[in-house]
């Protein structure tokens, strides 16, 4: 073995380790790393060599760097799939992450004139207003307030929303969901969800609004999902025929 080559295989076998290491939680997410120093000592290799294998892991996103404050393992990134038809829970648990549900609001009251537009209500209609906290590795990562109208909502209010999807709470009352027409943009977190959500306002986020539409073409519920960029990223199939995805100027 020429001398590159046991450099090649000495940082890459680090990278192996401490990834292997990370992806079983030995290092949980956000935990910071030993000092640089620590561990290339630990390994018995020179710091230009650990550094190679931290960049290797860097690359695979698996750690964040930090100047001056050090090495980080990176959070686990949500997919938000735009291929699918599911409740974001549904989703993101096929995707086989734990996801858990606090239910923060629960309340039927007038509908903002937005929501009223959006769910084709007449001026003073009340409408259901669920409001969410999804958690995953163990901290919230999404707000979400979701607007039913009525009398669908009336038949599923009581339900247990930590347990249950609202797309299968609409399944259970007899509701056929048909399509959803959504619009997914990047925006700041304002105060309200940040209290929910343990971070500071301003902070960058994806923002979800959904309108979902039963067969007959009746907008049903009225979507608004806060979600930390840092936790979620989009992803997305592309095929010859298939999922159409639109671009357009934010406004």
């Amino acid at each position: 073995m020429t001398p590159d080559a046991g450099h090649e295989a000495r940082y890459r076998a680090i990278a192996a380790d401490l990834a292997a290491k990370i992806r079983s939680g030995h290092y949980a997410p956000g935990a910071a790393l030993p000092p640089q120093r620590e561990l290339s000592a630990s390994y018995g290799v020179t710091l230009m060599t650990l550094r190679q294998a931290l960049r290797e892991l860097s690359d695979e996103k698996l750690i964040v760097q930090r100047p001056g404050r050090g090495t980080f393992v990176a959070p686990p990134h949500l997919a938000y799939q735009l291929d699918s038809l599911r409740s974001l829970v549904d989703d993101l648990r096929k995707q086989g992450h734990d996801v858990r549900t606090a239910v923060a609001g629960r309340a039927v009251r007038r509908a903002p004139a937005r929501i009223a537009a959006a769910l084709r209500l007449p001026p003073g209609e009340t409408a259901l207003r669920l409001e969410r906290v999804r958690e995953f590795a163990g901290r919230p990562a999404v707000h979400q307030v979701s607007w039913v109208r009525r009398p669908v909502a009336d038949r599923i209010r009581d339900r247990d929303f930590t347990a249950v999807s609202l797309y299968t709470a609409l399944a259970d009352a007899g509701v056929t969901v048909a399509r959803a027409s959504e619009v997914v943009r990047p925006g700041l977190l304002d105060p309200a969800a940040a209290r929910h959500l343990h971070e500071p306002p301003g902070s960058p986020v994806l923002v979800s609004t959904r309108i979902t539409y039963t067969l007959d073409a009746t907008p049903v519920v009225s979507d608004h999902a806060t979600i930390l960029g840092s936790m979620m990223e989009i992803r997305t199939e592309r095929a010859a025929t298939g999922l159409s995805v639109t671009w357009g100027a934010t406004s």
